[in-house]
């Protein structure tokens, strides 16, 4: 499970740094373009460098105005602390902030997709070619959340799930695959991503991950298999408390986007109930071929050098 508010720390070479540098930088940046309609969602975060180079000192001066405001910010306090002491530095050091006007609500509304959406790219820094599958899903809050986060864990939560064995340990077409369910606050991703080894071809990947697909939305789940793919999400859950700024996130992502901070003492008994059926169910729905966007990075090559 992926649980995302999209949160970034970007300065001005961001792009650059994390992107332009990286094998395959560009290659997500691509699918959440091609996979999404709505800008908000398709449009990168931290902005492109044509972005960031065209923005000036009043567009800046004014977001930092509208979004870092009390009124729209949480405050999430975590630890041995003393309640009175705590609230008394709260008051002295955030209280003088004034409130601004409330920032307008985005529209994180997604048209459904009705067919594959599918494109290649080039990436001059890969050294092999990559495989990414990404199937629309709904936000983190829909009722379909946790049995798509047991999903993922049934076919990508460690060696002994169903993708490591078949593609990696059977098939030998990678050293790895993935396949994780991207929820955010609006429209998310179920997505699935591999390098094939040399010898192999996306084309074959990809066909294994169908095949996989099918599986599990056709062929009964074995109750062990369940109970540890929820043991698993859960786990995964619970590991994630495991620091005070952790805690202190979830707190207010909680807060944030669903206006109840308590669910962090609920997540995991609700994943604990779910079932083969749910299970197979949000795989049918969701994991369709008009539903997906596919995206192969292939290994661009260098330029020919003139001799003089």
């Amino acid at each position: 499970m992926c649980w995302r508010l999209r949160r970034y720390t970007a300065g001005t070479h961001a792009p650059r740094l994390g992107v332009d540098n990286q094998p395959y930088g560009k290659t997500s940046l691509a699918l959440d373009e091609l996979a999404y309609d709505n800008f908000a969602y398709e449009h990168s975060v931290i902005g492109s460098m044509e972005d960031l180079s065209a923005a000036t000192v009043d567009d800046v001066a004014a977001f930092f105005k509208t979004y870092y405001a009390p009124n729209n910010a949480v405050v999430a306090i975590v630890g041995d602390v003393d309640t009175k002491t705590t609230l008394e530095k709260v008051r002295k050091y955030f209280g003088a902030i004034p409130s601004q006007p409330q920032p307008p609500p985005v529209d994180m509304t997604e048209p459904p997709q009705t067919e594959e959406r599918r494109a290649t790219i080039e990436d001059p820094l890969a050294r092999l070619p990559r495989l990414d599958m990404a199937y629309k899903i709904p936000p983190a809050g829909s009722p379909d959340a946790d049995a798509l986060s047991v999903l993922a864990s049934i076919l990508s939560g460690g060696r002994s799930a169903r993708l490591y064995e078949s593609i990696v340990r059977q098939k030998q077409l990678s050293s790895g695959v993935s396949g994780f369910a991207s929820l955010s606050r609006g429209p998310g991703l179920f997505q699935f991503g591999g390098t094939p080894l040399p010898g192999k071809t996306p084309a074959e990947l990809e066909a294994a991950i169908e095949e996989e697909i099918a599986k599990i939305q056709s062929a009964p789940i074995a109750d062990w298999e369940l109970q540890k793919a929820r043991n698993s999400a859960r786990a995964n859950f619970i590991g994630g408390l495991g620091s005070t700024l952790n805690r202190a996130i979830q707190l207010s992502e909680n807060a944030l986007a669903f206006a109840d901070p308590g669910r962090i003492n609920t997540r995991a008994a609700s994943i604990a109930k779910v079932t083969a059926a749910d299970v197979q169910r949000v795989a049918k729905k969701y994991l369709v071929t008009t539903n997906r966007t596919v995206i192969v990075t292939t290994p661009k090559a260098a330029a020919a050098k003139g001799v003089e």
